[in-house]
């Protein structure tokens, strides 16, 4: 005999459990593999799984602090700073410090958070080096695709405008969402991925801008990244099983004799 009081006594109608419990099962098959995986991390070392994201969180304290200062303006723009009007080697040369040099117009509180939470999953679900390499790959994404747009010009759908070109492009933003998509990616978070996905497009719609764009354009090339990440982990053979999944039909007249099985699945 059942000791569960009724579900009317504690509190849901048939249809408000029923609706309950598909949320519930939605959220864990969403983010159950995200939140096993952290839980799991965090519980074995603590603050010391996530270097990569502290040393980040103080450089970019320590940047912000620099370029606020009248001797560090010049020091933090020669290092970090990025436009699409400098020369490309220079630019190459600072896009690896630029993604810590927070932006000179938003809070850098924004910047910090931003690096605080999404490289600290990335850390612990990607591991150190990889998290660090997909944080530059967006970001030089972003810094790329400003050349290409000012090439295109405004009257494409993907250009920009020809003053971009002096626009100071700094910050971790790109990084951010570039890991993030990966992440949803690699934990099956597909619905968490899409949101970060139209949030960017929404971002380009009605603030048509420079990190806009480039927001875009990180995704895209991290994209990118998740279809050869998936090509290189596909199980050997797969490639046979053809568009459904399953294996290739066979012949009935081969391998023929009482003794002999067949497996289709």
């Amino acid at each position: 005999m059942s000791t569960h009081p009724p579900r009317e006594q504690i509190g849901y109608a048939p249809d408000e459990y029923a609706r309950t419990n598909r949320c519930a099962r939605w959220a864990r098959a969403e983010w159950g593999p995200l939140y096993a995986a952290l839980r799991e991390a965090l519980r074995a070392d603590h603050l010391r799984t996530i270097p990569l994201t502290s040393g980040a969180v103080l450089l970019t304290a320590a940047l912000q602090f620099t370029q606020n200062q009248t001797w560090g303006f010049r020091f933090v723009q020669n290092i970090g700073s990025v436009r699409a009007d400098d020369p490309l080697p220079l630019a190459l040369a600072r896009t690896p410090l630029s993604l810590f040099v927070p932006a000179l117009d938003l809070p850098v509180w924004g910047a910090l958070a931003q690096i605080l939470v999404v490289f600290a999953i990335a850390e612990i679900v990607l591991g150190r080096w990889r998290t660090l390499v997909i944080a530059y790959v967006a970001t030089l994404a972003g810094t790329l695709y400003a050349r290409v747009g000012i090439a295109l010009g405004p009257d494409s759908p993907l250009g920009l405008p020809a003053a971009d070109r002096y626009v100071v492009d700094t910050g971790p933003s790109a990084a951010v969402v570039g890991l993030a998509v990966f992440v949803c990616r690699r934990c099956r978070a597909y619905v968490t991925g899409a949101a970060v996905i139209v949030a960017m497009l929404v971002e380009t719609v009605l603030k048509e801008n420079l990190a806009g764009k480039e927001h875009l354009a990180a995704v895209a090339a991290v994209m990118l990244m998740c279809g050869i990440s998936a090509a290189r982990h596909r199980p050997p053979g797969s490639e046979r099983t053809g568009s459904s999944g399953l294996p290739p039909i066979q012949s009935w007249k081969t391998r023929r004799g009482p003794a002999q099985r067949r497996s289709w699945w």
